[in-house]
């Protein structure tokens, strides 16, 4: 969530474009991301250059020595005349350079960043943008993504989709309960920012890094750690080139998802322009549409139109419907490995919605495949984008459901309203939920308390419940009975208190004289 300061920054730099006279919205938007991206190359060689200085060994340079004077720190002093002819003509063509040499075949990264040009044509423009961006806090986590996301919803288009930002602490809570592993295979069928992915790139990292490469620094009165990641061992190139695959079917999205992941260490990550729903995902990615990955974690578009008749049949034989938010299951049942495990988002109507699609994917999820867990998100969860009341359902391809984890999240550490603020530790049942949630896994605990924030559902109740979800069905609320009071006492009580009245009055009465 960016603050206000920062978000005045970005509208006064979105300001200073339109006065420059670039006005389209998406050209504003490309720009400004192209110099974020121009910095974060310069921040990444820098990180690498430290990691270096730790491990002794030297990744492959973003900038050759011909191309120093590429680096935002060199370029970034120079005056106007200087630098204008100097973006244009030395770091838009080394961006170009460093996409096409940046993974062979399979150079994803080219085909986002081969057209890049600078639209800025204003000398004092350029200067100003360049001082903007240079004052935004990229080095925080995943800012430059919530800094997207804001710029996103200047256009007027933005949300017809139904696409929001899946807020970074909901993101980190769900790969902490998912736990990915350096052999898997993750996917994210509608990445937007590549949130999901990137946070289990930083869980790996987190997990895998020993004391040694494990690097601590201040910046601005606030600890920083990198990681290292020197543990992944024979895994690395797995993670580097094999482990994170993405799909959207918006071109400027991805390209900011293949920036942001690249960013975050992501040697190759293997983005796709796709409609995943679509015929098309099969005929073009046959190795990525069936039984291919191990985790999918997803927070898929809970509306906008689709055309049936492109919709993949075999996934209207799992759910036949036009509702995105039930294909979207029967797509990521499709696209896990059997034993694969997925993290998905869902509106609240998945669970407990009664129409015929709906009943016959719940069916599914609980006859065919193994449903985990049902933990609920508080309505306020994805303000100010949306109200929308939320889920997270965890489920595993194959078996057949024998007991369920549900779990009531009450608090995510943060305000409800649009406003979003932190409340105390900013943890809220995060803690909570995570704890609990891996206690069931491992067969320790009671959970037959259905009066608790946490409580299992054997799979039978649930089929005598038509197959709802919803956790108020199952969770049984606790009432305290009334004591009942002799009515001659409450009768003596009143009398009481009107005799006090009275003198108080009559003390009143004598002082006013």
């Amino acid at each position: 969530m960016i603050t206000g300061a920062l978000r005045s920054r970005i509208d006064s730099l979105w300001t200073d474009f339109w006065t420059g006279g670039i006005t389209n919205p998406l050209t504003v938007i490309e720009q400004i991301t192209f110099l974020m991206y121009s910095r974060l190359l310069d921040m990444q060689e820098r990180t690498q250059e430290k990691r270096a200085a730790v491990t002794g060994k030297r990744e492959p340079s973003l900038f050759g020595d011909a191309d120093q004077d590429c680096r935002w720190e060199t370029w970034r002093h120079y005056g106007g005349p200087e630098m204008l002819p100097h973006v244009r003509d030395r770091v838009f063509p080394h961006f170009r350079r460093l996409a096409e040499r940046s993974s062979g075949d399979a150079s994803h990264f080219a085909a986002f960043m081969k057209d890049a040009q600078l639209m800025i044509q204003k000398e004092s423009l350029l200067v100003k943008a360049v001082n903007a961006v240079h004052e935004l806090p990229l080095e925080k986590g995943d800012t430059k993504g919530d800094l997207y996301e804001y710029l996103l919803s200047k256009l007027t288009t933005a949300g017809i989709n139904g696409q929001f930002r899946t807020p970074r602490h909901i993101i980190r809570m769900i790969v902490e309960l998912m736990q990915p592993q350096p052999t898997d295979r993750v996917c994210d069928p509608s990445c937007g920012t590549a949130g999901f992915l990137i946070e289990s790139y930083d869980y790996l990292l987190r997990h895998h890094s020993s004391v040694a490469g494990t690097h601590k620094e201040v910046i601005d009165g606030e600890e920083h750690i990198s990681y290292s990641g020197d543990l992944l061992g024979e895994h690395r190139m797995h993670v580097d080139t094999d482990m994170f695959h993405a799909y959207d079917f918006d071109a400027t999205m991805l390209r900011i998802a293949t920036m942001n992941m690249v960013m975050h260490g992501v040697k190759q990550p293997d983005v796709h322009y796709q409609d995943t729903l679509s015929q098309s995902f099969e005929e073009r990615h046959p190795k990525g549409s069936k039984n291919a990955f191990d985790l999918i974690l997803a927070n898929p578009p809970f509306k906008g139109s689709l055309d049936e008749q492109d919709v993949a049949p075999d996934i209207l034989r799992t759910v036949k419907t036009k509702k995105t938010e039930l294909l979207f299951i029967g797509l990521i049942l499709r696209m896990l490995k059997v034993g694969g495990r997925s993290a998905t988002i869902v509106p609240d109507g998945v669970l407990f919605g009664s129409s015929k699609a709906h009943v016959q994917l719940r069916q599914h999820l609980i006859e065919n495949n193994q449903l985990e867990a049902v933990i609920s998100l508080p309505s306020g969860v994805f303000k100010p984008y949306a109200g929308v009341s939320t889920a997270i359902i965890i489920f595993a391809k194959g078996g057949k459901t024998e007991n369920v984890f549900f779990y009531d999240l009450q608090s995510d550490g943060f305000t409800l309203d649009d406003k979003r603020t932190k409340i105390g530790d900013g943890k809220g049942d995060m803690p909570d939920v995570q704890a609990k949630y891996m206690q069931w896994c491992e067969g320790h605990g009671d959970f037959s308390d259905r009066t608790a924030k946490a409580f299992e559902v054997a799979a039978d109740d649930i089929r005598a419940q038509s197959y709802d979800m919803s956790i108020n069905r199952y969770r049984q609320q606790t009432h305290i009975a009334d004591k009942n009071i002799d009515p001659h006492e409450v009768l003596a009580q009143m009398k009481a208190l009107e005799k006090e009245i009275q003198n108080e009055l009559i003390e009143l009465e004598e002082l006013l004289g």
